[in-house]
């Protein structure tokens, strides 16, 4: 067997434990040789679970950098480190798969693809979501033009009590935001994607921090604390695009609604719409009726790929290492992910001033 890939992890925590380590270890081309974490015991323990028998630890990721050997770095930080990380592991010479979302602020965001440019290294961000078998189909209904101009889309991002109580999520200095850059970040990505629409022309949003001072939330993990919830509780945007399209974009850890939809895209076209109601739903008219198809993904195309199960995020890191061996293009552009910031980022700005954002 040819040489197997070597792979750092920066950042040993949730993500990493939940999604990343989990399934690079089902990828037989490539190895885990190297942990960092601020806390080493995480690294100490990523390494004994995932590493390779000669694996190292680290406590400073400048250090680990400096391995030569290694080919690919996942960055798996707080939102707040993702740019700086991600730029001095591709000047290093690493090909890098940071989580979502891409970063914090559009400066810092443009700043990594930049460095991807200058670099020439591969860079991707961690949107697995467009791996689910619905989006799939999805996404080859709307190349195939089965939805005809997609004018008008909503993407949702609704938990009805929800709130990730571990962490830095409800840390505003870490992470940036609350639920808009957290899973609303899945949701627009999507729909972006679904459109392939990539250029906005203004965008208008409000965010909220009406429940998060509250006490027995009946929260999905749990009472959160007050005080540490720094961030908001709900975040609502509407985008213009440069073609006259428009995207409703909604999101919530909390909020008093039965209409809970997360990682979710509507889409209206001039020849069907769709959405992800209890499943993927196609509707359109034929033959002079309305009608509603729901494709089954039950049948046939079983859950498993070369013997292993096959998830979004085994997908994903499956898609992000086949681009690194062959030197193919990533499915997750940074260029897409930069979109997604910037419309974020918009919301967040426009909630400030009060007033809309414009691209030029």
């Amino acid at each position: 067997m040819e040489k197997k890939l070597r792979v750092g992890i920066i950042g040993c925590g949730g993500i990493a434990n939940g999604k990343h380590m989990p399934n690079i270890s089902k990828i037989p081309e490539a190895e885990m040789v190297a942990f960092c974490d601020i806390i080493l015991e995480r690294a100490e323990k990523a390494k004994a679970d995932y590493g390779s028998p000669e694996a190292k630890v680290y406590s400073d990721y400048k250090e680990l950098l400096k391995d030569s050997t290694i080919d690919v770095v996942h960055v798996c930080t707080p939102n707040r480190s993702h740019s700086f990380i991600t730029i001095d592991a591709l000047e290093a010479g690493k090909n890098v798969m940071c989580e979502k979302p891409m970063a914090k602020t559009v400066e810092e965001a443009r700043a990594m693809v930049e460095a991807a440019k200058r670099t020439g290294k591969k860079l991707t961000i961690g949107y697995q979501g467009r791996q689910r078998p619905e989006c799939q189909y999805l996404k080859r209904a709307c190349e195939n033009g089965d939805l005809g101009e997609i004018y008008f889309a909503k993407a949702h991002a609704i938990r009805r009590r929800a709130v990730p109580t571990w962490g830095v999520f409800l840390n505003e200095y870490e992470q940036g935001g609350g639920p808009l850059i957290d899973i609303g970040t899945h949701a627009l990505d999507l729909t972006l994607w679904f459109m392939d629409n990539y250029e906005p022309k203004m965008v208008v949003g409000k965010t909220f921090k009406k429940l998060s001072d509250q006490t027995e939330t009946a929260n999905a993990w749990g009472d959160w604390d007050p005080e540490k919830f720094t961030t908001e509780d709900s975040a609502f945007g509407f985008v213009v695009m440069k073609n006259g399209a428009v995207i409703s974009l909604e999101s919530s850890w909390a909020l008093n609604t039965l209409d809970v939809r997360e990682s979710q895209s509507t889409l209206c076209g001039t020849k069907a719409g769709a959405d992800m109601v209890g499943g993927l739903r196609i509707n359109g008219v034929k033959y002079g009726k309305q009608y509603t198809e729901t494709p089954d993904f039950a049948a046939g195309g079983g859950a498993f790929y070369d013997g292993v199960s096959a998830t979004p995020e085994y997908f994903e890191q499956r898609r992000w290492y086949d681009a690194v061996l062959h030197d193919t293009e990533v499915y997750v552009k940074p260029e897409q992910a930069f979109v997604v910031t910037q419309i974020l980022s918009a919301i967040y700005e426009s909630n400030k001033t009060g007033k809309p954002v414009f691209f030029d």
